[in-house]
């Protein structure tokens, strides 16, 4: 895995990298779920890069290995948090934020976001569309009154439901961006289309 972004570039620990002026350079161990090439992690990546994070209070709900908060902390975040329910990401983490000297700004907690409290400016979610679903009031809960949301993990098919939540919850979608994946069989979703969305508050 090597993915490159504006000043950063993520990669995994047996994969070498040549250096170019101003980047950061952020090694990721990584877990199975929505994995760092994943294309929803990708999309996500791309709207975070979009994102003014210099100083920001950052959460990363479902956060495995780190991935979203590691690249939040790399550009600037004041502070990112992690939470997963999962002890062995959690772990994860935890090892990706201290191998690249980023624990003093990342925190992780073992838990669902119902633990936490808020504001947080910028919230991001790579998540399945049936927690999704379940999370729309909980991350309105947890959102500075300017905040950002940055969801992906659904497909294209299963995107109104989502988007008539949070249309009554009062976000508007400010920006969608897609990215197929090809597989042998058409999926249970009916889609072979990621998509993420940029969400902010009028």
């Amino acid at each position: 895995m090597l993915l490159r972004l504006p000043g950063l570039v993520l990669k995994s620990i047996w994969r070498p990298c040549r250096v170019r002026p101003g980047e950061v350079v952020v090694t990721v161990r990584a877990r199975t779920a929505f994995p760092p090439g994943h294309p929803t992690t990708r999309l996500c990546l791309e709207l975070l890069a979009a994102t003014p994070l210099s100083g920001v209070r950052l959460l990363d709900v479902g956060c495995g290995s780190g991935i979203l908060a590691l690249a939040g902390a790399a550009w600037g975040a004041g502070l990112c948090v992690g939470v997963d329910l999962s002890g062995r990401a959690v772990r994860l983490s935890r090892e990706n934020a201290r191998e690249n000297h980023l624990a003093a700004v990342l925190q992780v907690a073992r838990g669902s976001s119902e633990c936490l409290q808020g504001p947080f400016q910028v919230v991001v979610a790579n998540l399945p569309a049936a927690v999704q679903l379940e999370k729309v009031q909980e991350f309105t809960r947890l959102a500075a009154p300017t905040a950002v949301l940055i969801l992906s993990g659904f497909r294209d098919t299963q995107e109104e439901p989502l988007k008539q939540l949070y249309h009554t919850a009062g976000w508007t979608l400010s920006q969608r961006r897609t990215r197929d994946e090809w597989a042998i069989e058409l999926p249970p979703e009916k889609s072979f289309t990621w998509v993420a969305w940029r969400l902010e508050r009028p």
